[in-house]
């Protein structure tokens, strides 16, 4: 296995996950991401707080017990992911600080909070990964902006819009009963399951798209042939309907879902049969032309029994969410925000395959993690909350039983993509950093020599950083002490504070 060229970038090969499958993490996700080997993961879905400026709690009594604030100032978020996203990700700050002049604080320290961990999350997935963002329209148009600077324009395949109320009360305005799903991919070939995925016609939509019955069901008839006359066999006249006077030839299907479908049920070795007239009388021997009493030529009965259904739509109207009219039903079971196992299980069954491995870094009551074990996915969630760990194993001992070995961490899981790690406090080492940081302190940027610098760890390892050499850098004791257990950012952001460097 190839390990990944630093400790922040993309590897270029599939890593093994260093964990195991059905963990729930409780602790910062974006410790526990920086901790995860990279190109891990097949699926990210999020579901995280929207910036709605609400607080959520459970009703008493259900089994979630959970509640958050969702509401969001700068004294939230941590003013060394300021420094870390405008050194790194230039654009990405500039798009951050664009939106907290047009909406305001909140939103510019909920975007930071956002943007470290989208970071994360793209280093995380493989080439053929996704990611599915889920949030309502208080944040949607800024969160596309970071998705687009962060996988790239060319990246975006969807917004999925999705219903979760029929009806909804809103004072003085139309009611909000939508959400928002922003869909990206890792890469140029994202895995997409288009059969898997599609969707059945209801009754009444067959029988509005297949009008006609006949002893073998409902069918529509469909046209045989194809625009412009053809001097071959094609263009030829075959039971007196001579297409080629229309500037139309002979189209009978050789190829393709439907004509699998008459080899199957009608006509064995059909697709093998050479010549369109040949084909053609095959396919009225067994009754599948239809001959009008008056037009130019006839049609290919198309019937209702081969339709695959229709491939899914950025539009979702089934299911609805949660409301105090189907609460009641088993599944809910009380946290504020709860999202429907089927609305999950479509996402999941849409860009992944069993065995894949799917993450949730906002897990929540774990909903996704539960529809990921019901189609066959590994999985991996984290929440901020110890009710979370809580919740997926209340919710898949009720289903799986004895069968559920989940397990809950609360550690950093330690990164073996990286390759062997080197001891990090070797000359050698040292005298690598002191050339390539040409004798400064990487915190204040001050001149020492070599024996008043000591190496340091950007990341600490409780934060996810590890001993390789693109994690560690030359501190004076000054910095080394003002960093303490925190993160390089951290150290710049006190030092800026105290005056001691402007940027």
């Amino acid at each position: 296995m190839k390990s990944a060229k630093s400790n922040s970038g993309d590897s270029t090969m599939s890593n093994r996950p260093n964990w195991a499958n059905q963990t729930i993490w409780t602790g910062d996700n974006l410790d526990v991401m920086r901790g995860m080997n990279s190109a891990s993961v097949d699926l990210v879905y999020l579901d995280p707080p929207f910036n709605s400026n609400q607080n959520f709690a459970a009703p008493i009594g259900m089994a979630a017990g959970a509640a958050f604030k969702d509401v969001w100032t700068l004294d939230d978020v941590d003013l060394a992911w300021h420094g870390e996203i405008a050194e790194r990700e230039p654009a990405l700050y500039s798009i951050i600080d664009a939106a907290g002049v047009a909406h305001g604080k909140p939103m510019k320290a909920y975007l930071i909070m956002m943007a470290v961990r989208l970071l994360e999350m793209r280093r995380l997935l493989k080439p053929t990964g996704s990611l599915y963002l889920h949030c309502d329209d208080t944040a949607s148009h800024y969160l596309k902006l970071l998705l687009d600077s962060i996988f790239g324009a060319r990246n975006y395949r969807n917004h999925i819009v999705w219903r979760r109320a029929t009806a909804h009360s809103d004072a003085r305005r139309f009611g909000r009963i939508l959400d928002h799903i922003l869909y990206y991919a890792k890469g140029d070939d994202p895995l997409w399951n288009s059969d898997a995925v599609l969707v059945a016609k209801t009754d009444e939509q067959l029988k509005a798209a297949y009008p006609s019955t006949d002893q073998y069901g409902r069918y529509r008839p469909a046209d045989l042939t194809g625009a412009g006359a053809s001097d071959g066999e094609s263009g030829q006249p075959w039971r007196g309907y001579d297409v080629s006077a229309k500037n139309r030839h002979w189209s009978a299907p050789k190829t393709g879902a439907y004509a699998e479908w008459i080899e199957r049920e009608f006509i064995p070795g059909y697709r093998s049969i050479d010549g369109v007239h040949a084909r053609l009388d095959a396919l009225d021997a067994a009754g599948l032309i239809h001959h009008p009493q008056r037009g130019y030529w006839p049609g290919l009965k198309r019937y209702a029994a081969a339709d695959r259904g229709n491939p899914p739509q950025n539009l979702i109207l089934d299911p609805t969410g949660f409301t105090n009219y189907n609460k009641g039903k088993g599944e809910y079971v009380g946290y504020p925000t709860q999202k429907p196992i089927k609305l999950l299980e479509q996402i999941i069954t849409a860009s992944s395959k069993p065995g894949d491995v799917v993450l949730d870094p906002f897990c929540g009551c774990a909903t996704a993690c539960v529809a990921a074990e019901n189609l066959g996915r590994q999985w991996v969630g984290i929440d901020v909350s110890p009710k979370a760990a809580e919740l997926v194993r209340l919710r898949l001992k009720n289903e799986l039983g004895l069968f559920y070995k989940g397990a809950h961490r609360t550690d950093i899981p330690k990164r073996t993509d990286l390759g062997n790690v080197p001891k990090y406090n070797i000359d050698a080492n040292k005298r690598y950093l002191f050339g390539k940081q040409e004798g400064l302190c990487n915190g204040c940027k001050t001149a020492f020599p070599y024996r008043n610098l000591t190496i340091d760890h950007i990341v600490p390892r409780s934060k996810g950083g590890t001993d390789h050499i693109d994690n560690l850098q030359l501190l004076c004791g000054a910095c080394n002490s003002t960093k303490g257990t925190g993160t390089q950012e951290e150290l710049i952001a006190k030092l800026i504070k105290d005056g001691i460097r402007s940027t």
